[in-house]
C-alpha cells in the first residue's frame, strides 16, 4: 500500500487574502497565434494548473481544438503539490512527456516512516524501486516546474492554446454549444484576484471543463451539491531550499508527536518541505509568519545561514466531493470536483486520473462515435474511485492528528506491537476500483488498473503502453501472434473501438515477449488468458480463455455505443 503527501486539494489562504487596490494586467498567450482571432473551439478548459494543462494535452494529442483560459496573468511561482505515484508517471508517459518529467523529479530511494516522539517506528513502507506501472513507486517534484513543462508541451501543439490573464465571468449553455465570457484579470494585493469590471471577450465551444480549483466558477454554474465529511485541520506548510549538503534519511517521514504532529518530506530535487499542524487555540495569523516558520524550523537545524525560505502558508484540509462531475456540456475535474486531506497524497494524482478518464471519452463524443451519454460514466466511475482516496486520507489523518498524550500512547503501542507493518496497522486496505460505467459486469478485474510490466519487441525492452499504443488493447496470454489467434471480424470490431490486440508469452512467437515472467505470473495469479485494457489503462474485463476475447470486445463496443441490448457475460471472469 502506498501513501503520499501533497497539497493540491487544500485551500491556501494567502491566495485568497483581502485587499482593495487593483491594477489591470494584460493577458498572456501561449502559442504562435492569437486564439482570439478565432473564438470557436471544440473544448474550453478553465484553469491552467496541472489538471487543466494535462487535460488539454490529452485532448490535443487526439487532434481536438482546445483553448485553456487561466485567470492568473503569470504562472504561480511557488510550490504546492509535491508528489505523484507510479500510476501518474504512466499518465505522463501517455502524454509523451516521460523524459521531461523524469528530469524534474526525485524518486524515493528508501522507506517512508511514521515515528513517535521517542523515535520509534510506527509505520514503515518501502517506497524504493519500480511500481507495477513501470515507474518509480514514489516521485517528488516542484509544481511550478511541472506546470512550466506542461505549458511548453501545449505550446508545441498547433491545435491547443493557453490564454493567461482572463477571468471567466459567465457561462451560457445552449443546446449545441457553450459560450464562455471573460474579462481581463484585475490583480490587487500580491496573490489576490479581483473581479473583472466587465466581459471583454468570449470563447465558444462544444464542451467546457472546469479545472479551476476548489472555488470553481464552472462548478458554480452546475446544479451540484458537495458531499462533505466534516474533516478540517489547519497546517503550516513551509517550503525550503537547503543551501548546505545534508543527507536526508529517510527522505520522507512523519513525526506523530502529540506536542505537534509534523511532516518532513522532499519538495522535489534540491527542496525540502516541513508541515506543522496548528494546535487548538493557536492563532492562524500568528502561525503564518516567517518568524514562526523559522522558529519551528530551528528545532530541525534549519536557519537562514543554511536554508532559503521559499514559502510559508496556512492550508486548511477538507474532505469533500461534488455529487455530479458532468451535466450537459459542462464538466469539472481535479479540485473543482473534489478536495481531500494530504495524508494519502492523492490530491493531484486524483485530478490527473480525472483527466485521463474524461479525455478519452470526450474524444469519442467529439468524433461522434459515441453518444454524449457516455460522459455520464465519468462521474459514476471516478466518484467511487475518488471516495476511496478520500476515505484513506481521512482515516490516516485521524491516526496522525492525535493530540491527546494518552490516546497517542495507545496508538503507538498498537502500531509497534504490529511491527510497523502497513498490512496490519493501516486503517484502510481495500484496493480502489472504478464505479459502474465502461466496465464488464461481474468481472473481478473490471475497473482495476492494469499493470505495465516491461515487454520485449524484437530485442528491444519497452514498457507495455509504448509497445501497444494509445488506444484500447486486448492482451492474450499466448505464444503465437494475435493475428493468428483472432478472426478478421474481431479485428474489425477492435478497429471500431480504436483498439488493437497483442499476444504476450515468454516462449514461442508472441507479439510481445515476456522476458521477466511478470506477465505470466499476473495472468496465472488472476486465472485469465485475455484482458481488455481501456485507453486510460483501466481494465474493462478479462476472460479465462483466449477464445472468449471476442465477447470482451463485443461487450466493450456495446457499452461505448450505449446499446440498449444487454451483452451476454458468458466466459467473462
Amino acid at each position: 500500500m502506498r501513501l503520499w503527501l501533497q497539497f493540491e486539494g487544500a485551500v491556501d489562504r494567502r491566495r485568497d487574502s483581502g485587499g482593495s487596490t487593483a491594477e489591470l494586467l494584460p493577458s498572456g498567450i501561449c502559442g504562435s497565434e492569437d486564439p482570439m482571432q478565432n473564438s470557436q473551439h471544440e473544448v474550453v478548459i478553465v484553469g491552467a494548473g496541472p489538471v487543466g494543462l494535462a487535460t488539454a494535452r490529452m485532448l490535443g494529442q487526439r487532434g481536438h481544438d482546445v483553448v485553456v483560459v487561466e485567470r492568473w496573468p503569470e504562472p504561480y511561482p511557488l510550490p504546492r503539490a509535491v508528489h505523484f505515484d507510479d500510476e501518474i508517471g504512466r499518465v505522463f508517459q501517455s502524454m509523451e512527456l516521460a523524459r521531461e518529467v523524469t528530469a524534474i523529479t526525485e524518486p524515493v530511494p528508501d522507506f517512508y516512516e511514521w515515528r513517535n516522539a521517542a523515535g520509534e517506528a510506527l509505520l514503515r513502507i518501502d517506497w524504493s524501486g519500480t511500481g507495477p506501472n513501470g515507474w518509480p513507486t514514489a516521485n517528488f517534484f516542484s509544481q511550478p516546474q511541472l506546470e512550466q513543462l506542461l505549458a511548453r508541451a501545449l505550446d508545441s501543439m498547433p491545435n491547443v492554446r493557453l490564454v493567461r490573464g482572463v477571468d471567466v465571468v459567465d457561462i451560457e449553455e445552449h443546446e449545441d454549444r457553450v459560450v464562455v465570457r471573460a474579462g481581463d484579470t484585475r490583480v490587487g494585493k500580491p496573490g489576490q484576484i479581483l473581479a473583472p469590471t466587465r466581459a471583454t471577450r468570449s470563447f465558444t465551444a462544444r464542451y467546457v471543463i472546469g479545472c479551476d480549483g476548489a472555488n470553481s466558477f464552472v462548478r458554480s454554474r452546475m446544479p451540484v451539491e458537495m458531499q462533505d465529511q466534516g474533516f478540517f485541520f489547519d497546517w503550516l506548510i513551509v517550503d525550503t531550499i537547503p543551501t548546505d549538503d545534508v543527507a536526508w534519511s529517510p527522505m520522507n517521514w512523519q513525526l506523530c508527536d502529540p506536542v505537534r504532529p509534523t511532516t518532513i518530506v522532499s519538495g522535489g530535487p534540491g527542496r525540502r518541505r516541513w508541515e506543522f499542524m496548528r494546535l487548538p487555540g493557536e492563532d492562524a495569523a500568528g502561525l503564518a509568519t516567517s518568524e514562526t516558520a523559522w522558529k519551528l524550523l530551528a528545532a530541525w537545524g534549519r536557519t537562514p545561514d543554511n536554508t532559503h525560505l521559499e514559502r510559508h502558508a496556512i492550508y486548511t484540509f477538507a474532505a469533500r466531493w461534488a455529487d455530479t462531475w458532468n451535466i450537459g456540456r459542462l464538466a469539472i475535474a481535479g479540485d473543482a470536483a473534489h478536495q481531500m486531506p494530504p495524508f494519502a497524497g492523492q490530491g493531484m494524482c486524483s485530478g490527473l486520473r480525472d483527466a485521463a478518464n474524461l479525455s478519452w471519452k470526450l474524444d469519442r463524443v467529439l468524433r461522434g462515435v459515441s453518444e454524449p451519454r457516455l460522459l455520464d460514466t465519468y462521474t459514476s466511475e471516478r466518484s467511487l474511485h475518488l471516495q476511496h482516496a478520500i476515505t484513506m486520507s481521512v482515516e490516516l489523518g485521524k491516526v496522525i492528528c492525535v493530540l491527546d498524550p494518552r490516546q497517542a500512547a495507545q496508538r503507538d503501542a498498537r502500531m509497534i506491537a504490529d511491527d510497523a507493518d502497513p498490512a496490519k496497522v493501516l486503517p484502510v486496505r481495500a484496493r480502489p476500483v472504478l464505479g459502474n460505467g465502461v466496465v464488464a459486469a461481474g468481472c473481478a478485474l473490471g475497473g482495476t488498473l492494469a499493470p505495465q510490466f516491461a515487454v520485449e519487441v524484437g530485442h528491444s525492452p519497452q514498457l507495455l503502453d509504448t509497445a501497444t499504443g494509445s488506444g484500447a488493447v486486448l492482451l492474450l496470454h499466448a505464444g503465437r501472434p494475435a493475428g493468428q489467434l483472432l478472426n478478421p471480424s474481431l479485428w474489425q470490431s477492435l478497429a471500431t473501438v480504436d483498439g488493437t490486440a497483442k499476444s504476450i508469452a515468454a516462449d514461442g512467437d508472441p507479439d510481445l515477449r515476456d522476458a521477466t515472467g511478470a506477465w505470466a505470473r499476473w495472468f496465472d495469479a488472476n486465472a485469465v488468458a485475455a484482458v481488455l485494457i481501456r485507453p486510460d489503462h483501466y481494465i474493462y474485463g478479462a476472460a479465462p480463455h483466449i477464445e472468449d476475447g471476442h465477447e470482451l470486445v463485443a461487450g466493450y463496443a456495446a457499452v461505448l455505443r450505449l446499446d440498449s441490448v444487454a451483452v451476454p457475460a458468458t466466459g467473462v471472469a
